[in-house]
This record gives C-alpha cells, sequence and structure tokens, in this order.
C-alpha cells in the first residue's frame, strides 16, 4: 500500500506541482495587486450596489442642484454672486444646519458694477454712470456678508502640481497613533475662492474626488495632505460645522489596537459623535443608494420663489445642504457603481448620509488575509485531489468551492456590509484546475508514445510493457536514487581500429555489442548510451530493482565469459570481422545519482550523472593498471557479500580527494564458497596488512606463497605490480602515517 501511494504521488508529482505553482502565482499577483485583477474585484462590488444598493433613510442631508432647468430660467453660468447670496440667505433663514459649497470662486465676479465700472474707465468712459456703478455694492462683498452670517462651508481643488496656493484650514487634527504621512493622499498646491469668501466661510474642505482606474467613483476620501497639513474633505468639515465640533480625530493602525502590515495606516475618523471607518488612505467607501427626489431640489425653485417660505423651512430646516452644479455644460458629473452620470455634489452627500446614519460599507483589515488563506487552502486542496478525482469531479468539486466562495462575498456585503473579494481565490482555483487538467491530459497523450519510442532503446522489452502497464512506476524528469552503475570498454580499441576498415570496425561492433547488451537487457540494466565501443549501463531506473546489485554483478561476469566465448568462436570463423583476442574491462560502482531526462530543450536524453558515474568511469580505467577485467567500488563490494570479491588496492582517482578502496569481482558463490579462493582470499588479505605495515619481507614471502593462485584467477599483473612496488619502497623513506593509498596518475 505505501509503495503504491509512493508510485501514485510520484506519478501525479508533475501536475500537482504546477498546480501548486499557480496556486503560489496567484497569491503573489494578489500580493502584487495587478490592476487589471483589482479592477475585476471592484466590478463585482459594483453588481452588489446594484443588485442591493442602500435603501434611502430619511437622513439631514439635502442637494441644491444648478441643474440646467435652472440655467435656463435664470441665465447662464456663472451667475452674479448676489444670486448666490440670495441662494444663501434664503438657505440660512430656511433653517440649514450648513450650507456647503462644492463650488469653487477661484475669481472676481465680473458682472459686479465697480468690476464694470473698472472697464469702463480703462475703455475712456468717464461720466455719472460710472461714478454710479463704482459707488454701488460690490457682488462679492455681498456674497461674502453672506457666508459670514450663515454656517458655509467653503470647497477647493487640490493639485499635485506645484504653483498654487497653500490651504489655511479651519479645523485642527488630532492624531492617535504615528501620523498617516505614507498612506494618505498628498498634495502641492491647491484652487482656492477669493480671500474675502473664504475668510467669510465658517468651515472649508476638498472637493477633489478621483474615480478609479477605469474611472468610477467608489470611494470618497475625507481627509488628506498638503505640505504637512492634514485637511479634511466637504463632507467632513459639514458635518463638524454641524455639530460644532472644534476638531477631527484620525485614529491610525498602531494608535488603534489593530494589526496591519503597515504602521501609520489610517483605520477611523472621528467627527463629534460621529466615528467613521476608513480605507488605510482615509477614504470611506461609499454605499450608494438608487436617485431619490426628496433629496435633490433644483436651484431655481428656492431662487425663483417657487417654494414658500414655509415648504423651504420644511425642506432644509436643520439639514446639511450641499450646493452643486448639476448642468451637462458644467461638467460636474461623474461615473458611479448604480450610473454612469451621477451628480458631483451626491458623492459628498451620500458620505455625509452614511456618516449620520452609521450606514458603512467595510473592507476590515483581516480581509486580504482571509482571501490569502483561502487561496492558499482551497488551491492545494484542488491541486492534490485532482488527480484523484478527474476532470469531471474536480470541474464539480471546483464550481462548488467557487460557488460558495461568491455567495460567502454576497452573503458577507448584504448581510454585514463587508466587502471579501473572491477574485484571486477564484482566479487561482480556476487556473489550477485548467492547467493541472491541461497537463494531465497533456501527460497522458504523450506517456505511451514517450515510453515506446524512449524506453524500446534502453530496456527490455518485457520492462518497456510494465511500464506501459503502470506508468506509476516511472518517474519522468531528474530525481535521486541510489544506483548501480557500469562503464565497460574494449581494450586497444584505437590499435584495432588502425588495423580495419571503416565497415570492418562496425561490423564488429556489432558483433561485439549485441551480446553484450542481450546480457544486461536480461538483468534488468539500462542502457543508457554507447560511447564508441564503450557502454554505459545501469540498474534501478527507471523501474526499482531490489536485486540491482547481484544483477550488476552477474551482468558483469557474464559479460567476461561470453566474450571469451566470442574470441573463440570468431577465431574459428576467420572470414568473421574479429581483430584476435578482444579483452574489456568494466567498472562497477554504487551509489547516489541523479537520474531523468536530460539535456537541452530540443533534445532530451535519460540519462544520469553523479560522482558515482565518475567513480565507475575510473574504475574501468583501473583495471588496465590492476590487470583485472572487473573493477568494483568499495560500497558495491559490502552489497555483494556472497560473490568472489577481492581487494586490489586503496586508490585515489584522478579528479577526487577522498580515496576510494578497490576490490576485483572474480566470480560468484560458487567460486567464493570453493577452497581455493577461501585460501587465495586469506593469504592475500595477509599480504595487504604486511605491505601497509611497511613489513615489506612478510609481504614478499606472501607474494611468493599466492605465486601458484595467479594462473586460476588471473592476478599475475596485480602480484607483479605489488612487487615493483615493494621494491621502490624499500628504499624510500615514508612517514609514520604513510597509508598505501596510491595516486592515480591516468583515468
Amino acid at each position: 500500500m505505501a509503495r503504491a501511494w509512493k508510485q501514485r504521488l510520484v506519478f501525479n508529482g508533475g501536475p500537482v506541482f504546477a498546480g501548486l505553482a499557480v496556486v503560489v502565482f496567484g497569491a503573489f499577483l494578489q500580493f502584487a495587486h495587478v490592476p487589471a485583477l483589482d479592477r475585476i474585484g471592484l466590478l463585482l462590488f459594483d453588481g452588489y450596489q446594484r443588485a442591493a444598493s442602500r435603501p434611502y433613510e430619511e437622513a439631514p442631508v439635502r442637494i441644491v442642484d444648478i441643474d440646467d432647468e435652472s440655467i435656463r430660467r435664470l441665465g447662464q453660468w456663472p451667475w452674479p454672486r448676489t444670486d448666490i447670496a440670495r441662494l444663501t440667505d434664503r438657505l440660512a433663514a430656511s433653517g440649514a444646519a450648513v450650507i456647503a459649497y462644492d463650488i469653487v470662486f477661484s475669481e472676481a465676479d465680473r458682472t459686479s458694477p465697480p468690476r464694470i465700472a473698472e472697464r469702463m474707465i480703462r475703455a475712456g468712459e468717464i461720466g455719472p454712470a460710472v461714478i454710479a456703478l463704482r459707488n454701488l455694492p460690490d457682488h462679492d462683498a455681498v456674497l461674502a456678508r453672506a457666508f459670514r452670517q450663515a454656517p458655509v462651508v467653503m470647497g477647493y481643488f487640490l493639485m499635485r502640481e506645484r504653483g498654487g496656493e497653500t490651504v489655511a484650514p479651519k479645523v485642527g487634527f488630532a492624531v492617535v497613533g504615528s501620523a498617516p504621512e505614507q498612506s494618505i493622499t498628498h498634495y502641492r498646491s491647491a484652487i482656492q475662492s477669493i480671500g474675502p469668501l473664504r475668510d467669510a466661510a465658517a468651515g472649508s474642505g476638498f472637493i477633489s474626488i478621483s474615480g478609479d482606474h477605469d474611472s468610477i467613483v467608489r470611494s470618497a476620501p475625507l481627509i488628506a495632505e498638503q505640505n504637512g497639513q492634514l485637511l479634511p474633505s466637504l463632507a467632513l468639515d459639514a458635518i463638524r460645522l454641524a455639530q460644532g465640533t472644534g476638531s477631527i480625530t484620525v485614529k491610525t493602525s498602531d494608535g488603534s489596537g489593530e494589526t496591519r502590515s503597515m504602521p501609520a495606516q489610517v483605520v477611523s475618523i472621528k467627527v463629534g459623535q460621529f466615528e467613521v471607518p476608513t480605507t488605510a488612505s482615509g477614504a470611506l467607501w461609499l454605499h450608494y443608494t438608487a436617485p431619490h427626489p426628496q433629496r435633490v431640489i433644483p436651484a431655481w425653485k428656492i431662487l425663483s420663489g417657487a417654494m414658500s417660505q414655509k415648504g423651504l423651512e420644511e425642506t432644509f430646516a436643520g439639514q446639511i445642504v450641499f450646493v452643486g452644479t448639476g448642468a451637462i455644460g458644467l461638467r460636474d458629473l461623474v461615473s458611479t457603481p448604480l450610473r454612469d452620470h451621477d451628480l458631483g455634489v451626491a458623492v459628498h452627500a451620500n458620505a455625509a448620509e452614511q456618516i449620520i446614519l452609521g450606514r458603512f460599507l467595510i473592507r476590515p483589515d483581516w480581509a486580504t488575509g482571509l482571501e490569502r488563506t483561502m487561496l492558499l487552502v482551497l488551491g492545494t486542496l484542488i491541486a492534490l485531489l485532482l488527480p484523484r478525482l478527474g476532470a469531471i469531479r474536480g470541474a464539480a468539486l471546483g464550481a462548488v468551492l467557487v460557488a460558495a466562495m461568491v455567495w460567502g462575498s454576497w452573503h458577507a456585503f448584504t448581510a454585514h456590509h463587508f466587502l471579501l473579494d473572491p477574485t484571486y481565490p477564484v482566479l487561482a482555483l480556476t487556473l489550477a484546475y485548467v492547467v493541472e487538467t491541461g497537463l494531465i491530459f497533456y501527460r497522458e497523450e504523450r506517456r505511451r508514445s514517450y515510453i515506446h519510442n524512449a524506453f524500446d532503446r534502453y530496456l527490455s522489452p518485457e520492462l518497456v510493457k510494465r511500464i506501459a502497464a503502470d506508468p506509476g512506476q516511472l518517474e519522468l524528469g531528474g530525481e535521486e536514487r541510489e544506483m548501480t552503475v557500469m562503464f565497460c570498454d574494449i581494450r586497444g580499441f584505437s590499435r584495432i581500429s588502425e588495423s580495419m576498415g571503416p565497415k570492418a570496425i562496425i561490423a564488429f561492433l556489432i558483433g561485439f555489442l549485441t551480446p553484450m547488451c542481450d546480457i544486461l537487457l536480461a538483468r534488468k540494466a539500462t542502457i543508457d548510451k554507447f560511447i564508441g565501443d564503450a557502454i554505459l549501463a545501469f540498474w534501478n531506473a527507471p523501474l526499482e530493482d531490489a536485486d540491482q546489485h547481484e544483477n550488476a554483478a552477474r551482468s558483469a561476469l557474464a559479460m567476461v565469459a561470453r566474450l571469451a566465448n566470442l574470441n573463440l568462436e570468431k577465431q574459428a570463423h576467420a572470414s568473421a570481422p574479429w581483430p584476435g583476442e578482444v579483452k574489456i574491462g568494466i567498472g562497477l560502482n554504487t551509489g547516489l545519482c541523479c537520474v531523468g531526462n536530460m539535456g537541452s530543450a530540443q533534445r532530451l536524453s535519460y540519462s544520469l550523472i553523479g560522482d558515482t558515474v565518475n567513480l565507475a568511469s575510473r574504475f574501468e580505467g583501473l583495471t588496465k593498471f590492476y590487470g583485472v577485467p572487473i573493477a568494483v567500488g568499495s560500497t558495491l563490494a559490502a552489497r555483494l557479500p556472497c560473490f568472489a570479491t577481492l581487494e586490489l588496492d586503496r586508490v585515489r582517482v584522478v579528479g577526487r580527494d577522498m580515496p576510494e578502496t578497490l576490490f576485483a569481482l572474480l566470480g560468484d558463490e560458487a567460486m567464493a564458497s570453493g577452497g581455493p579462493f577461501v585460501r587465495l582470499f586469506a593469504l592475500h588479505s595477509g599480504m595487504l596488512a604486511s605491505y601497509r605495515k611497511k613489513d615489506w619481507a612478510t609481504a614478499g614471502h606472501a607474494l611468493n606463497a599466492l605465486d601458484p593462485f595467479c594462473p586460476e584467477f588471473g592476478l599475475q599483473p596485480l602480484y607483479a605490480l605489488y612487487r615493483r612496488r615493494i621494491a621502490e619502497l624499500r628504499h624510500v623513506s615514508l612517514p609514520d602515517d604513510w597509508d598505501g593509498v596510491y595516486q592515480a596518475l591516468e583515468k
């Protein structure tokens, strides 16, 4: 069971990893706040507002609209300031709590009699009429007088460009926590009403409102900053003035008990008895109401006398009155989630209504964390389960999860007025499903084609069938596992190739490699490649082979034996291209390797790399030096306790600092249990022990005793080598810690 789960995990690892990677990528996109994706969430919130807009409730907020009908009845804009003064006086006389102008009177009134007189004088017209005009009241002075006698809040525009004016606020701010210098919007200049008017007004607030990337106004900033000074919005200062409050309190994240990713983000704003939850920049999410006739009164009805004094009092007494210009030609129209063209002043009115009624849309500070958690948890769930569920059941599960998240977002909006955005979790879930399903289908389509095209050249037909029947046994791509590696090379191939023509060489190699590969494939080997006359093969990949060590050892012994028969057979048939007696050297080693599809983007090959492979190659080269056909490393020798292995030497191969103990593989279990090998092993071990103790005399006697075994086991070159070493070392002063390690000089 454990093995089946492991195989399933290996087989599904690629698609699962891709699905998880997509989920992590989705989390990264959420962290990066991609505008195009953020807009999807905003559009979803717009849909919520259209489906469940804020029901209109009676609140002390009214709008006086200078609409197209008012322009038609009372004349083109700008009106004389005396008309604005009359409007202000009538609203004040009607008991308006605050009159907030969403209008900036940035220039003097050109229709004012003294201004007309100045223009006439510059034109050379001097007379009684001019003098009379100069003595008439200045329209701006009339309006300023009206402002001083009424609770007026003036609006002004804030700008990011330099060169404008600096606003002198009429309200103080108290900040609980660190100053929100980084989170709120910064401005450098302003366009204000002329000095006499703004000096006469009891309050002032900015009217600069910009939409999101799609120009839709979804929130109203309540505070901003200009040259280090906090400033209130028109709606915020109107509510302050209506309550007679002298200051506004701003709470930031590190002063309110909130925990946020960054300090000094605005959490709430308190003005009088009202505390307003805000965004990090100090803006109020707007929950719009549908247009309501009771809220908006055209300006012409007030100025033309269409409304009686009693009617005015019933409409405006105790109200915060916002005065704005809704006429199409005056361009104070904005796009909102409910309407493409709505009154700009209605944004301020909606903000004031929400503050007074306490009807807030809230984007909780934990919302992003919840959304990211849903993204990671549900995305990981679908990525892990999809390979087991399949495309149809996986789609059903994904649809249920998506529906649950969207419903949860909708329920949070309607029941609690929370703004929870399911965009990124749904996107990650969808992409994980699409990518993972696509990879699974692609893998299934490619699986059999890959197996037959790639592994027919390396494996026996039986193994190919097993892999095709159960792909879970195959790990495509790189993996690390313990493997046994073989290098086999023909001795003196350069000399052989010199004596034969190209066609004869090819025929010779085919005659040699074919029976060698038959032996390897029969013993579950994977043939990696042919390097000229050399063979690179390995065991335990792509399928696990519990007998990899014995299979490798038996293959090497069988190859040596088969080559001996080939030499006899080919020499008996002179017509076959065979260059006399052919000998081979085989290096075997066991250890960790990285095996899988390797190469370039244009061409891949199933192969392996690692220090184990390099050592096997070096061992094959050392077979010539020690005069044995098969050399194996110490790790493999330890895994072959029943085979006839004999320690050759301790050697430090080229390119490697650590020494390795090298063994000769002489035979199988039958040889290992035979009397001759047992005696050979004992004498040989004693010879090596004396040699490493620098007991040259005893080592020499042991070599003499070993001579009778040389013909049977083919060890003449090995013992001749040790005799030469002893003869040389007798006359060399060796250090006390000499360990007998031989430094190989050739690969």
